[in-house]
C-alpha cells in the first residue's frame, strides 16, 4: 500500500511539473506574439494575463486585448479571450471569446459584434508541421452593428472547415440559423417590405482541394491555394425567393475558375428588381435580362421558376446565355 502511495505521489508531482511548465510555455507563446506585432509596428496589447484549469487543461486568458494593424487600417479589440487546450496536447485549441461587445476596425469604419458562446476551434495534428485537421466558429444569438444600427443578426452561427482522408481536401461546411439582415440592407432592395425579418434557410456544404494541406507553412510562408471546388449545395431561403446552387469548378494557378454551377431560382423577378435597387444590375440592363430570363423560365414550364447554368471560361462568367463579365479570382491572399 505505501508503494503504490509512493507511486501516486511521484505521478502527481510529475504531472503538476509538466502542467506549469507546458502552462508557462503556452503562455509565452500567446505574449511573445503580442510582443512580435509590437516589432512589426502593430498596436499590440493587453492588461493582464492568467493562467488556471489544472490538472486537466490549460486555460490562458487576456484581459483587454487589442490588435491594430497600421498598414491596412484594421483593428479589434474585446474585453477579453481565453485560449484554452487539453493539458496532455496543446494543438487541439479553443478560443473563447467575450460575450460582451467586441469592436471591429477598417480606418473609419467601426462595427460593433457581440456574440454569445462565440468560440472558434482549432485541432492539429501532432508534428513539428502542425497540420491543420479542423477549424470552425460557432456562436449562439449574435448581432453586428454601426453607430448603434443593427447590420445583421442571427440565432446561430457555425462554420466548420475539415481535414478528409486526403491531406489536402478539406469540407467546408456554413450554416446561419435566423439570419436578419439589417434595414441598411434591406433599404437596398425594393421587395424588403414583402420579405420577411428573417431567412428560412443561409446554408453552404462544399468541398475544397488545395495545392497544399494547411499547416504552420500557410502563416509562416504562403497560405494554401484552392485548385478544385465541388459545390455540393449553396441554398438561400427568404419568404418567397429561393436560390439553390450545385457544380463544380476547376481553378488554375492564376486563380481563374472553370467549370460550371447550375442555379436554380424561384421568383427570380423580384431578385432581378433587387439586383437593380442595390445597383449591381443597371437600368438599362433590366428590360433585356427579364426578357431573356423570361424566354429560359418558359422553356422550363414554371414561368416562376429559372434553372440555370453559370458558365466560367477563359476568365468570364456567363449565366446561361447572358454574359456578366470578368470571373472573380479565387486567390487566398
Amino acid at each position: 500500500m505505501r508503494g503504490l502511495i509512493r507511486v501516486l505521489i511521484f505521478l502527481t508531482i510529475v504531472w503538476s511539473a509538466y502542467w506549469f511548465v507546458a502552462g508557462y510555455g503556452l503562455r509565452s507563446a500567446v505574449t511573445s506574439w503580442f510582443d512580435k506585432q509590437q516589432q512589426l509596428g502593430w498596436q499590440a496589447d493587453f492588461s493582464d494575463v492568467g493562467t488556471a484549469g489544472y490538472p486537466t487543461h490549460h486555460m490562458t486568458r487576456l484581459d483587454n486585448p487589442a490588435l491594430a494593424d497600421p498598414v491596412n487600417g484594421t483593428a479589434w479589440s474585446a474585453d477579453w479571450i481565453e485560449f484554452q487546450s487539453p493539458a496532455i496536447w496543446p494543438g487541439r485549441q479553443v478560443l473563447r471569446f467575450a460575450d460582451t461587445p467586441q469592436r471591429l476596425s477598417y480606418f473609419d469604419e467601426t462595427a460593433t459584434i457581440q456574440a454569445s458562446e462565440l468560440q472558434a476551434e482549432l485541432q492539429l495534428q501532432p508534428g513539428v508541421a502542425l497540420e491543420l485537421e479542423k477549424m470552425a466558429l460557432t456562436a449562439g444569438p449574435w448581432t453586428i452593428s454601426r453607430e448603434d444600427e443593427t447590420s445583421a443578426a442571427g440565432d446561430t452561427l457555425g462554420l466548420i472547415m475539415a481535414q478528409s482522408e486526403t491531406p489536402e481536401i478539406y469540407a467546408v461546411t456554413a450554416t446561419i440559423d435566423g439570419f436578419t439582415p439589417g434595414e441598411d440592407l434591406r433599404g437596398l432592395m425594393r421587395t424588403a417590405a414583402s420579405l420577411p425579418q428573417s431567412f428560412e434557410t443561409l446554408e453552404l456544404d462544399m468541398t475544397v482541394t488545395f495545392d497544399k494541406p494547411w499547416d504552420r507553412s500557410a502563416l509562416e510562408q504562403r497560405r494554401p491555394q484552392p485548385v478544385a471546388i465541388d459545390l455540393g449545395l449553396a441554398e438561400v431561403k427568404w419568404g418567397e425567393l429561393r436560390l439553390f446552387a450545385t457544380g463544380e469548378l476547376n481553378v488554375d494557378e492564376q486563380g481563374i475558375p472553370t467549370g460550371e454551377i447550375a442555379v436554380k431560382a424561384e421568383n427570380w423577378r423580384d431578385m432581378i428588381a433587387m439586383a437593380n435597387a442595390a445597383g449591381a444590375l443597371p437600368d438599362q440592363a433590366v428590360d433585356p435580362v427579364t426578357r431573356a430570363l423570361k424566354l429560359l423560365a418558359g422553356l422550363g414550364g414554371n414561368p416562376n421558376s429559372l434553372d440555370l447554368q453559370l458558365n466560367f471560361r477563359d476568365g468570364f462568367v456567363a449565366l446561361g446565355p447572358l454574359p456578366l463579365g470578368p470571373a472573380p479570382r479565387l486567390i487566398l491572399r
